[in-house]
């Protein structure tokens, strides 16, 4: 058998095209206006030689300022930053400009060495992942995910800079509010079919960490899965559920009895006898089939899969929003075996709200509360997260599940939840109440529904 030959790089030529490199910086002088058609997709590492790095620096600080951009300008910059010379000069400028061949196409031409730049770039990446690879004494998980990041941030668009200046985002910020004016009706977030709930968050934040306590048996994974089945089947909004402690059947149920409105439990065993419960779960399967909804339901998950798992579904499918059920079931990744709990739920607390940004989208995490709140027998606080005040300290929205029922045999309030809003970064606290059913195990907002007819439905169905 012929073998085969290993090429190496030491004397290949790296992807490149100086031709459109110099249309690009030509057509920029003759039309400054397609600075604005090409800055959105090149920055100045894209360019292959070093003398059009500084020359499309300097007609940035041009653009950035304003002022005009021709050959003169440029000039006068590159002169004021003593970097003339070392382009060629005015005669070099002049060169550029008189060799365009349609200076309308700037666009194209930085779209031409953007490509060449993230050829260079995944060659760059190739070697880092092979060094990663034959550093065999790094933990796989880790390797798998810093090799992942690199890539990412290949195919993640292009930027200037770390920084952005205050005017921009005092121009874009402007623009966000005309806009909330023309449109008061519309929420910025994610709509969780909740409407007393959305009008007090405004509905779930981008790059959000969003925290929903309760102890064991108040509804979490229900009113997650309610937001989450909401906001797919009504808004197709693309969500991602992390079920650490139910498999995706369990949750499948869940939804189907809450989208079909019948009993959770009948459902999951077979027991479903009326004709028109027939008909309802037909639909709601047709509805449910068509939601945007994707379950990973490996236990024992830690951050560094879950991160893994996002970024793939958020670059196939979109990503609108995370839920993860719940916070104190996963596996830390840095934390020693003889770190304290409250350790490892510190770094899987920063992990999520990190991954949020990372995403930018909503992360709504579950978590447990401490059992102090049984003893006192009151509604829960910020005090009760359990394990770790880091949970408080990272969370951008913090929520309690409050049942009066639950702590009082004869209390007068039965089914009703209390939702807590009790710690909200950029917006007001507050409290909502919502119905709980629990023979369907979902939550109903309190102005849709007919007590007496769930009394009804629920005696039927046992």
């Amino acid at each position: 058998m012929a073998v085969r030959k290993k090429v190496t790089n030491e004397f290949r030529v790296p992807p490149q095209t100086i031709e459109s490199e110099k249309a690009l910086l030509g057509a920029l002088m003759i039309r400054p206006e397609g600075m604005g058609e090409s800055v959105d997709v090149l920055s100045p590492e894209a360019f292959y030689s070093e003398k059009h790095r500084i020359l499309y620096r300097a007609m940035l600080a041009l653009f950035n300022k304003n002022e005009p951009i021709d050959v003169e300008s440029v000039r006068t910059c590159l002169s004021d930053q003593k970097q003339l010379v070392a382009i060629g000069g005015v005669s070099y400028l002049a060169e550029l400009v008189s060799d365009v061949p349609a200076a309308s196409n700037a666009r194209h031409y930085a779209q031409q060495v953007q490509k060449k730049y993230m050829l260079r770039s995944l060659i760059d990446v190739g070697e880092y992942v092979a060094e990663l690879g034959y550093d065999e004494g790094e933990n796989l998980e880790e390797t798998l995910d810093r090799a992942e990041k690199k890539i990412y941030e290949v195919t993640s668009t292009p930027t200037l800079s770390k920084f952005t200046s205050l005017r921009e985002t005092l121009a874009a910020a402007w623009e966000r509010f005309e806009y909330l004016q023309q449109h008061k009706d519309e929420l910025r977030g994610i709509r969780t079919g909740f409407k007393d709930l959305d009008a007090l968050l405004a509905g779930l934040q981008k790059s959000d960490l969003i925290i929903l306590a309760a102890r064991p048996s108040m509804g979490k994974t229900s009113l997650a899965l309610d937001i989450a089945r909401q906001a797919a089947v009504q808004h197709q909004v693309t969500v991602g559920i992390f079920s650490l402690e139910m498999d995706a059947q369990q949750l499948v149920d869940r939804m189907v009895a809450a989208e079909a409105n019948v009993n959770s439990w009948n459902l999951r065993i077979g027991r479903i006898t009326n004709d028109e419960d027939f008909s309802r779960i037909r639909d709601a399967y047709d509805r449910l089939s068509q939601a945007p909804i994707f379950i990973d339901d490996q236990p024992a998950n830690n951050i560094l899969k879950m991160r893994a798992v996002a970024r793939r579904l958020k670059k196939q499918h979109g990503l609108g929003l995370l839920v993860v059920d719940y916070l104190q079931l996963m596996a830390p990744t840095t934390a020693r075996a003889s770190d304290s709990l409250v350790q490892q739920v510190t770094e899987i607390s920063r992990s999520l709200k990190h991954l949020a940004r990372e995403l930018d989208v909503p992360v709504l995490a579950l978590s447990q509360l401490s059992r102090a709140i049984e003893t006192r027998r009151g509604k829960p606080r910020l005090s009760d997260l359990r394990d770790s005040g880091s949970i408080e300290q990272d969370a951008d929205v913090v929520m309690f599940i409050h049942r009066d029922d639950k702590f009082n045999e004869g209390s007068e309030r039965p089914n009703i939840a209390e939702i807590l809003v009790e710690k909200h970064r950029n917006g007001p606290t507050g409290k909502i109440e919502l119905y709980f059913d629990e023979k369907r195990t979902s939550f109903l907002s309190l102005e849709k529904t007919d007590f007496s007819v769930f009394e009804k439905s629920s005696t039927e169905n046992l």
